[in-house]
């Protein structure tokens, strides 16, 4: 089960417990009130994702670096011992040798959640990754997510969310990867900002969305209406069919040729053609016969 009595370490910041054997719902109390980076990913937990846990993210609820400077996690340990570890963000692992402040992460996916994804995530204003996929969610994606102005990576891919994509994510200009793949969404895709930027892959396996780039233009129907399907099977059966009546065209052509053919030589034959022909034969070889003798006196 989930090990609550980490939620009595009052400085825990990071929490990594990813690809191991936990399962069952988790239960805290007032838990992780500093806590930047909590994973969970690859695990058996199961049950809804508890409004309070997310009520406790604290640390959660800021955005650092309004004065410019970068802070890491453990910054003054760091002679003692490292704290680098891998997460998985923007659809890759990243190894952090350091952990900054603000470097602040959910990943909760590959276990058993279910439910609705609770509308109080908008309120952690400091999330850079939020990673929810492979788990078996539903319901909508609550619209509270507008407000995760510096969120770089969202995936909710492969649950079971529906309802449509709310125009209000269209503000989140920090949104460098989007992955909504394989739930059940429908409706017109939000277009500007950064959607403009996300390739058909952020959207497959959901067959009631529309509009580019899953290569549709919104509110343009590209299945073919069911009448105009035996207009356009007949003309292919034409175009099959075409080479087949161009041969017997050709033929036709060549029966009708041969026959005419042979009738005209009938007709010559019995019309006294050969006498003809003789008499033709006759003039032609005795103009060669003169042309030879006239050759042969020049020389």
């Amino acid at each position: 089960m989930f090990p609550k009595w980490l939620g009595d370490l009052p400085h825990l910041q990071i929490l990594k417990l990813r690809s191991n054997k936990f399962y069952g719902p988790i239960r805290t109390g007032n838990l992780f009130s500093q806590i930047r980076v909590i994973d969970l990913s690859s695990n058996g937990f199961s049950g809804v994702l508890p409004v309070s846990l997310f009520q406790n993210f604290q640390a959660m609820k800021t955005i650092g670096e309004k004065s410019g400077t970068r802070e890491y996690v453990a910054d003054i340990y760091s002679y003692y011992y490292t704290n680098s570890l891998i997460v998985t963000t923007k659809g890759l692992d990243h190894e952090l040798l350091r952990v900054l402040t603000t470097q602040i992460i959910i990943d909760l996916s590959r276990n058993r959640f279910e439910g609705c994804i609770p509308s109080i995530i908008g309120d952690l204003v400091g999330l850079r990754t939020l990673n929810l996929s492979h788990n078996v969610l539903e319901g909508h994606i609550p619209e509270s997510l507008q407000h995760l102005s510096v969120l770089e990576s969202l995936d909710l891919s492969s649950n079971k969310l529906g309802g449509e994509i709310s125009q209000q994510f269209v503000p989140l200009t920090s949104l460098e990867v989007l992955n909504l793949s394989h739930n059940h969404l429908f409706g017109c895709i939000p277009k500007g900002n950064q959607f403009n930027t996300f390739e058909n892959n952020s959207y497959q396996g959901n067959d009631g969305l529309r509009g580019l780039p899953p290569s549709r233009d919104c509110g343009r129907d590209d299945r073919v209406p069911q009448e105009t399907i035996p207009v356009e099977l007949g003309q292919e059966e034409e175009e099959e069919d075409s080479p087949i009546i161009s041969w017997q065209a050709v033929l036709m052509g060549y029966g009708c040729g041969l026959v005419i053919g042979l009738s005209v030589i009938y007709i010559m034959w019995s019309t006294q053609y050969p006498t003809w022909f003789s008499r033709m034969d006759l003039k032609l070889e005795h103009r060669i016969t003169t042309r030879m003798k006239k050759h042969k006196k020049r020389y």
